[in-house]
């Protein structure tokens, strides 16, 4: 068994170890190799790319594990994010039938709008992730962040009440997205 210390020295160097493997083998999936030169990239990425994000969230010098509450935070979190990429593959599926009507019937009923969505996340990673899922969706595009992150900018290909698409985006994505996220603290 490990003494501390060298728990706590593993926990710096490999913040988070099934990401750490998730990117090694990702590597060599994409290399389509398992080289032994594309073996010891994929572990040097795997462990230099989470220590690159858990410096993004400001407090590089503790592992996020402790930061955020452990195991119960990354379970947490896991599910979250397991029900996100399900409520967004849904809605993928859901936008491009509803694009192919619109587009195929009269061009008149469309109703196109620039909309305002307030950002309720503190983290820019978050804040990246919602306006990329935004984009991804069928019929909607994200336009613009504001310099202080806290209002994105989206282009809807049809948007009758703008008000619904904003409650939808919020509780859709935005609230997922804040569990998922450890910065993201600022949770409505």
């Amino acid at each position: 068994m490990m003494s501390p210390p060298a728990v706590s020295r593993l926990s710096r160097l490999l913040p988070s170890p099934v990401m750490s493997a998730a990117v090694a083998v990702f590597w060599m999936l994409l290399n389509n190799s398992i080289h032994p030169a594309h073996v010891l990239l994929g572990l040097c990425l795997g462990v230099a790319l989470p220590l690159a994000a858990r410096a993004l969230c400001g407090r590089g010098d503790l592992p996020v594990a402790r930061r955020s509450g452990g195991l119960r935070w990354r379970l947490r979190a896991a599910r979250a994010a397991a029900l996100l990429a399900g409520v967004v593959l849904v809605d993928v599926v859901k936008s491009n039938i509803e694009v192919a009507i619109l587009i195929l019937g009269p061009k008149s009923r469309l109703r196109s709008a620039f909309i305002e969505v307030p950002v309720s996340l503190d983290d820019p990673l978050a804040v990246a992730t919602l306006a990329g899922i935004v984009t991804m969706t069928p019929g909607t595009l994200s336009a613009g962040i504001s310099a202080d992150m806290r209002m994105l900018t989206i282009h809807c290909l049809h948007a009758p009440d703008p008000a619904a698409v904003v409650a939808a985006i919020h509780s859709r994505y935005q609230r997922p997205l804040a569990e998922i996220f450890p910065c993201s603290t600022t949770q409505s």
